[in-house]
């Protein structure tokens, strides 16, 4: 009589099973059609509910406001489903890990300009496959989203090391940026957490929407074109603090200070710190007062006493 090396499962790991078992992506049967959504990552879930429930691969998945209509065909109009978003954010845990659910977000945030068939095409690949493919490499799609991820990864990382605040006439700290990518929903755990005590706004004059905290919560917040602001100088003119003069020369000084001059090397400087962040930040604007080295230390003369640390003559 044969053996099995497999080892019988009872009927309620049976069932379990069954229960857990990863169904694949429905056949996309009816022919594909153009749509359009609002803009927003739940308004591309939903999308993607509706390409299920329609049976219809997408051609073309575009926002409102930039979409382009064919010559026959319009493109068809999804309104945002929060439930049905819900729903298909929480499904693809079923084919891949939450870290892989995470880089498609970021996908979403690039803002490259087919961004959403990227999303589609790797979780419908997923789907299809009834695993996480995120090691596939084989796969353009993942390699494109592994990509971008790491793209973002080093967006989010330089903007929270290179915002500056600056301090308002009414205690408010705030700070401009221009990143490449839409980072500000991925920085917002950072700054709340690190200055929580204290009222700030982060601007992204790019995308004219930024992050304000009120000592209780984070609120995303919409600048009109008007009323954003513009420029550095005009907005340090109007509501700076009468001391925010002040810290940018000592910080200023601090930069100078902690420079080693003999060690100058702007080739890895600026790779570290591209000079599209440079007009923001506060260590390379024109010095208002010139370097000067510490004067902090007595020569010694030959063949005189010994100085300590403090200065003391040491016998």
């Amino acid at each position: 009589m044969s053996r099995s090396l497999v080892p019988r499962r009872s009927a309620a790991e049976a069932l379990a099973a069954a229960a857990n078992r990863r169904q694949a992506a429905p056949e996309l049967r009816n022919p594909p059609l153009d749509y359009a959504y609002d803009g927003s990552f739940e308004g591309l879930l939903t999308v993607v509910f509706q390409v299920y429930d329609r049976k219809a691969a997408p051609n073309s998945i575009q926002p409102l406001g930039t979409v382009q209509g064919g010559l026959f065909a319009q493109p068809v109009e999804i309104d945002t489903n929060e439930a049905a978003a819900a729903r298909v954010w929480d499904g693809l845990l079923r084919y891949m890990d939450k870290d892989a659910r995470t880089r498609l977000f970021h996908v979403f945030l690039s803002e490259v300009p087919d961004r959403e068939l990227l999303v589609f095409r790797y979780a419908h690949t997923a789907m299809c496959a009834g695993r996480d493919i995120a090691e596939n490499y084989a796969d353009d799609n993942v390699r494109r989203v592994q990509r971008l991820a790491q793209q973002m990864y080093r967006e989010k990382h330089r903007m929270e090391a290179f915002v500056r605040f600056e301090k308002t006439q009414d205690g408010l700290f705030h700070a401009t940026i221009e990143p490449d990518f839409d980072v500000l929903p991925l920085i917002a755990p950072h700054f709340t957490k690190r200055y929580a005590d204290q009222r700030w706004l982060i601007f992204d004059r790019r995308r004219s929407y930024g992050l304000y905290y009120d000592l209780h919560r984070t609120d995303i917040v919409q600048f009109d074109a008007d009323s954003a602001p513009q420029r550095r100088a005009a907005v340090s003119a109007t509501v700076l603090d009468e001391r925010e003069p002040l810290f940018q020369v000592l910080w200023q000084a601090y930069f100078d200070h902690v420079n080693i001059p003999e060690r100058k090397n702007m080739k890895l400087h600026r790779r570290h710190m591209p000079l599209r962040y440079w007009k923001y930040l506060s260590e390379k604007q024109p010095r208002q007062r010139p370097f000067q080295p510490i004067q902090n230390k007595r020569p010694v003369q030959p063949g005189g006493p010994a100085l300590g640390a403090g200065g003391e003559v040491q016998g």
